[in-house]
C-alpha cells in the first residue's frame, strides 16, 4: 500500500510544490509589482484627468465671461447707437426748422424787394407822366416870347 497514494494527495503536492516554486522564483513580487505599476498609470491618469478638467473649467469660466463681456458691450453699443441716433435727429430736426426760418427770411425779403421795386417803378413812372404833363402845359402855355422874357430876367438876374 504504500506504492500507490490516493489522488487527492498527489494534486496537493503537486500544488504546494507548485506554489513554492512560484514562491521561491517571486512570482508573488512580481504581481505586486505589475499591480502597482498599474496602479501608479491609474493614478497619473487620473491626475492628468483632473488638471484637464480645471483646464476645461478655466475654459469655461473665461468663455462665460467673454460672453458676458460681449454682451455688456454690446448692449453699450447698442444704448451708444440709439443716443447717436438720437442726437442726429434732433440735429435734423433743428436744421430743418432752420431752413424754414432762412427760407421765409428769404421769401420775405424778396416780397419786400418786390414791392420796393414796384413802388420805385411807380414813382418814375408818376414822374416820367408829370414830366410829360408838364412839358404839355409850359409847350401850351408858353410862347418864344415868353421864354424870351424869362431868359432876360434869368440873365438879369445874375
Amino acid at each position: 500500500m504504500l506504492g500507490i497514494a490516493p489522488p487527492v494527495a498527489v494534486v496537493s503536492t503537486s500544488m504546494i510544490v507548485l506554489l513554492a516554486i512560484a514562491v521561491w522564483k517571486g512570482l508573488p513580487g512580481m504581481l505586486t509589482k505589475g499591480l502597482d505599476s498599474r496602479i501608479a498609470e491609474i493614478k497619473a491618469q487620473l491626475e492628468e484627468a483632473k488638471t484637464l478638467r480645471a483646464e476645461a473649467e478655466a475654459l469655461r469660466k473665461e468663455y462665460a465671461d467673454k460672453i458676458a463681456n460681449a454682451e455688456k458691450d454690446a448692449a453699450s453699443m447698442l444704448e451708444h447707437a440709439r443716443h447717436e441716433a438720437e442726437a442726429i435727429v434732433a440735429k435734423a430736426e433743428q436744421d430743418t426748422a432752420d431752413v424754414i426760418v432762412r427760407r421765409e427770411k428769404m421769401a420775405q425779403d424778396k416780397i419786400s424787394a418786390a414791392e420796393l421795386a414796384a413802388v420805385t417803378d411807380l414813382r418814375n413812372q408818376a414822374a416820367a407822366a408829370a414830366a410829360a404833363a408838364a412839358r404839355g402845359l409850359i409847350a401850351a402855355n408858353h410862347s418864344a416870347d415868353a421864354d424870351k422874357t424869362l431868359v432876360d430876367q434869368a440873365i438879369a438876374g445874375i
